[in-house]
């Protein structure tokens, strides 16, 4: 199996972090190279530009991507979907310069929007039923409407500052995104596959989760489980020769601090907390 991921850039090291944690080690590292061999003979990965990857996977070069949900809507190509990684979070929105006539999306009829997303463009104003010149950019996008090359554009933004430096309001919109793995939908099926979403799920799950292992008094057992917000009920076992049992919970990060001290203050001891590299539920 071939996966193909963001060769560099903002997606390449989460990325990579994500494949190693999941146990997927590359052997030969990845560093100028277009392709890197892993622990599992049967898995390599390749590099590729973030918006190349829904071709490669199209076309065959690979049998899963792993790139931003907004590179796959532009390409157009019709992938499966098979789980939200959750990073690399953006929003590609609709803007205007503040001091401007637009104020709403219809006031983008009959004007001009830059933007190097031109597909996802057409198929928002098509959806919303507005005839616009759609212009394509392939850089400061922002620039366009001061130098009246564009009234509008459609650009990605993370946290909206670079569109309030350029003095652009943000008018509606377009399309939510972030890394997603994606399949062709004839290999969605395979064992392969199917081990590889298991293995990110896993790291996914285990994100913002801890361990806890404690020692308890065995006629305190019921209290112990009160104070333990974990996953379904705590693994409970006997100590041999004591009338203390071993007490294993995964909770949620946010609670470690406020339960440690509870589970201290009903009898617990040799409270140990961990971190969880994985966790297939």
């Amino acid at each position: 199996m071939r996966i193909a991921v963001p060769n560099k850039g903002r997606l390449h090291e989460p990325t990579i972090d994500l494949l190693e944690r999941a146990g997927l080690h590359l052997d030969n590292g990845a560093d100028r190279k277009l392709y890197a061999d892993t622990v599992d003979p049967d898995v390599t990965v390749l590099f590729a530009r973030a918006a190349d990857i829904p071709e490669y996977v199209r076309d065959g070069a690979a049998e899963v991507g792993i790139t931003g949900l907004d590179q796959v809507r532009e390409s157009g190509h019709r992938l499966a979907e098979l789980l939200d990684l959750e990073y690399g979070k953006c929003r590609l929105v609709l803007a205007a310069p503040e001091d401007g006539d637009i104020e709403s999306v219809e006031d983008v009829a009959g004007k001009t929007v830059a933007t190097e997303f031109p597909n996802i463009a057409r198929t928002y104003f098509d959806r919303k039923e507005i005839d616009t010149d759609v212009v394509e950019v392939t850089g400061a996008t922002e620039l366009t409407p001061h130098v009246e090359m564009a009234d509008a554009i459609i650009d990605i933004t993370s946290t909206g500052t670079t569109l309030r430096v350029n003095r652009l309001a943000i008018v509606d919109e377009v399309l939510s995104s972030s890394v997603r793995l994606f399949a062709r939908p004839e290999v969605v099926d395979e064992p392969k596959v199917a081990q590889l979403v298991m293995a990110l799920e896993s790291v996914r799950s285990a994100e913002g989760k801890r361990y806890l292992m404690m020692n308890a008094p065995r006629d305190k057992l019921d209290t112990v489980k009160d104070v333990i917000p974990g996953l379904g009920g705590p693994t409970v076992m006997d100590v041999a020769g004591d009338e203390t049992v071993a007490v294993h919970a995964v909770v949620d990060e946010r609670d470690v601090f406020e339960v440690v001290s509870d589970l201290k203050n009903v009898g617990a001891s040799g409270i140990l907390v961990t971190e969880i590299e994985r966790l297939v539920e």
